[in-house]
């Protein structure tokens, strides 16, 4: 097998860097036309979905042309459905309460404060956090069948439990009778935040393709790691939680289910 290409890796990530930017900015526009920037939710997905398919064309002749494909269409398959689920959740609302929050703040233009502390932020997470997806295209030689199948397990679950968790709660929440009430049906009996699990799931599931050269995974390591730090200790669960402590019957659903890792609720 031959070493891992850093110069073309390395030419890889301006071109990567620029297709992250060009959706934020993108997506900034159409915000600002708008009035929202709660659309930039949108562009979370979006953009690594564009960092894929960005990558997926620029290391054409490098790589394994299987590993490739897979984790280009895994990447594209997450962002699309996460974009869309946000886009139809969002669609009619105004703007979100962390954002008007954070733009309350705004030292001048709200506008430009938004665009360095939202979306050029934004961009520079989706750059650091697709490093799997872009060094697993570089991987030299024949993708393994231990690391096609572990990756894409792990990737899988992930995706299930966002997808079923999101279909779940988008049911509770369209029954008038559950206002006011919290969730703690089906996943969300099992753990605090299925969604969140499920991004822990698949990016883990994506570094794991990376794993047939120590390189590559060297490199990209730093991706899952920091996206289980924003899942548990920063903009995901904790911030979520800090808004949901006052709700009523938050503290019994709290005290018996999990917080983050799947498990069978406590009994009361």
């Amino acid at each position: 097998m031959n070493g891992f290409p850093w110069s073309a890796f390395a030419l890889n990530l301006a071109w990567s860097a620029a297709a992250a930017l060009a959706v934020m900015l993108a997506t900034f526009a159409v915000a600002v036309r708008a009035g929202v920037h709660r659309i930039v939710d949108v562009a979370w997905g979006l953009g690594f979905t564009a960092v894929a398919v960005v990558t997926f064309a620029v290391s054409a002749g490098e790589g394994d042309p299987v590993r490739r494909l897979l984790v280009t269409v895994l990447t594209a398959v997450w962002g699309l459905r996460l974009a869309v689920h946000i886009a139809r959740r969002g669609r009619g609302h105004g703007e979100d309460p962390r954002y008007e929050a954070l733009l309350a703040k705004a030292p001048g233009n709200r506008n430009a404060y938004a665009l360095r502390m939202v979306y050029l932020l934004q961009g520079a997470l989706v750059w650091l956090v697709s490093l799997p997806v872009q060094a697993a295209q570089y991987v030299p030689g024949r993708v393994s069948v231990l690391t096609c199948v572990a990756g894409t397990a792990v990737w899988a679950v992930g995706i299930g439990f966002e997808a079923v968790g999101d279909a779940q709660l988008a049911r509770f929440r369209a029954d008038s009778a559950n206002r006011g009430k919290i969730m703690d049906r089906g996943l969300w009996s099992w753990t605090r935040h299925p969604n969140y699990f499920g991004d822990f799931c698949v990016w883990w599931g994506l570094f794991l393709l990376t794993c047939d050269s120590w390189a590559a995974a060297a490199v990209s390591v730093v991706s899952p790691l920091v996206m289980s730090l924003l899942l548990t200790r920063g903009s995901g669960k904790r911030l979520l939680e800090r808004h949901m402590a006052d709700r009523p019957g938050y503290a019994e659903y709290r005290a018996r289910t999990s917080g983050f890792l799947p498990r069978p609720p406590r009994r009361e």
